[in-house]
């Protein structure tokens, strides 16, 4: 998908007429930035509206497997389909593709049911499926780029089966699902739209397979997490009551990067700070990274905030000093550092720190470096950590739902809707800011509401020391800020990995990820 924070801007440029001067190179993520290679075919366009699409019937290919996990045999059914959606004339507009893992011999009633889903907007979710709580994972070789094929697809002992089944979503119009009937790409390209969708595919997937009394629990990843913050109080309206909420590598919070605010270069400077660590670009590093971010914590919340918000009126000594301490958690050159007025943005971090080296960072991970065409240049000319990982990833997924589950279709499977340039941004926002149309989604406010209504909901979020497109500091701020009683902080907790936006490229990182899901899931359901 490509990064939320990337739509911001193209949003932002196409409001001013703009978009057609978007030519240096942005960033993307590994869940789109391959995807126009794989993806034929047109969505339904908005002025053929008197065309219906057809209405599939809804599809399930079910198929039996087995696995050793923590030394015990699981034995599992694997379920892979579509369902259709209704719009508010209860008529189908949407075919949903689904994949889901159930334990054989569990009793539904009882057994925690978790939803997953990347995000984008508008990308599939073969991320999560092939590579984080499946029982199946691709093996990559990350941070370096992966070699292949053949790649190798393994039983994944990081699996969190042994804790909950689980249900892989593709939002609509992503990998198998599909507009039907009179709908377009407008009915689901939007952060209302794709939550409306959402909601119905959840509700309808709990009646069909019966699992209404089931513990539930939502799993998204990066705008994922957007979702996941809005849908959990969207849902507790039809009556879905939530046992917990999973958010990996956040974005709740589109204005963030509103221009003429400092916010983004505050955020960003922890996650440079363990950049620079993790390639020794700074003096007498700590042994653990932990303690190196929260040095750098300190200081981006303290004098660094301080220093930005008096601006142009800044004394010329506080600059230089300030200048020297940029320059000190980062491993930028001061001059630099001067330069650029003391904002880093994260193109010039990742073209800049390694520029004696020649090399460039990732941005969804910045574990990843590479060589660069243009060495002499101020961006870089694309993201290590997405071409490195994403043929591994896209073929492992097609080998996978055709050899092992046995799911056939005529059509394409679609790692990218293609959607960004016409996403609606537009949300009408819960809780404080109820009946309020947001031109970006602010969606902490509506986790905030679905907490108050329902007190045992419990959140936790994941996140990445070297994740540089949802930075670890701007969740911890929207999570700590969203004006719950003091009797309900505790609902969310917070967990650190050294790893990326992918958190489980680096399987050290999933491991400890698993584990502490699998602790979070168990505590919510005793």
């Amino acid at each position: 998908m490509k990064s939320a924070r990337t739509g911001f801007l193209l949003a932002a440029l196409a409001t001013l007429g703009l978009s057609n001067l978007l030519v240096t190179p942005i960033a993307i993520h590994a869940q789109e930035s391959t995807a126009a290679a794989h993806e034929a075919g047109a969505q339904k366009k908005d002025g053929d509206k008197d065309k219906e699409a057809p209405i599939p019937p809804e599809k399930a290919v079910v198929t039996h497997h087995q696995m050793t996990l923590d030394g015990k045999t699981l034995k599992y059914t694997a379920t892979a389909g579509t369902l259709l959606i209704r719009d508010q004339e209860d008529k189908p507009y949407g075919s949903i593709f689904y994949v889901t893992y159930t334990l054989d011999g569990a009793e539904p009633g009882t057994r925690p049911v978790s939803f997953l889903y990347n995000g984008g907007p508008g990308s599939a979710t073969l991320w999560l499926h092939m590579g984080s709580f499946g029982p199946m994972r691709v093996e990559t070789d990350s941070p370096k780029p992966t070699a292949g094929p053949p790649f190798k697809l393994v039983e994944n002992q990081y699996s969190l089966l042994g804790k909950t089944d689980l249900v892989f979503i593709d939002a609509p119009l992503t990998g198998y699902s599909r507009a039907v009937g009179k709908a377009t790409t407008k009915d689901f390209a939007g952060v209302d739209q794709d939550l409306r969708a959402f909601d119905r595919f959840i509700v309808r997937y709990l009646t069909v397979n019966e699992r209404w009394n089931s513990p539930k629990f939502l799993i998204g990843e990066s705008y994922g997490t957007t979702r996941s913050a809005a849908l959990a109080d969207t849902l507790a309206g039809d009556g879905v009551q939530l046992n917990g909420v999973v958010l990996i590598s956040s974005i709740l919070n589109y204005f963030v990067e509103a221009p003429g605010y400092d916010n983004e270069y505050i955020f960003n400077l922890p996650s440079y700070a363990a950049a620079a660590w993790y390639f020794n670009k700074i003096p007498n590093k700590p042994a653990d990274v932990s303690t190196w971010v929260e040095e750098a914590r300190k200081f981006a919340a303290g004098p660094y905030e301080q220093a930005l918000f008096q601006g142009d009126k800044l004394p010329a000594a506080q600059f230089d000093e300030i200048a020297q301490q940029v320059s000190h958690f980062t491993g930028m050159p001061v001059q630099y550092v001067k330069e650029a007025k003391l904002r880093i943005s994260p193109t010039r971090f990742r073209k800049e720190v390694l520029r004696d080296d020649a090399k460039i960072l990732g941005r969804y991970d910045m574990r990843f470096d590479a060589t660069d065409p243009d060495s002499a240049g101020e961006y870089p000319g694309y993201d290590p950590s997405d071409t490195g990982i994403s043929g591994a990833f896209i073929a492992s997924l097609h080998d996978y739902l055709q050899r092992d589950l046995k799911y056939e279709s005529t059509d394409d499977y679609r790692p990218s809707a293609r959607t960004i340039g016409q996403w609606d941004w537009d949300h009408r926002a819960a809780g404080n800011f109820r009946g309020r149309s947001m031109r970006m989604p602010y969606v902490a406010g509506d986790l905030a509401d679905a907490i108050r209504k329902n007190p045992h909901l419990k959140v936790f979020s994941a996140n990445g020391y070297f994740d540089l497109a949802t930075p670890f500091f701007a969740t911890e701020y929207d999570l700590d800020h969203m004006m719950l009683d003091q009797g309900l902080t505790g609902n969310v907790e917070f967990g650190y990995y050294p790893s990326g936006h992918m958190i489980y490229l680096n399987v050290a990182a999933l491991k400890k990820l698993s584990a502490d899901l699998g602790k979070f899931i168990t505590e919510q359901t005793q």
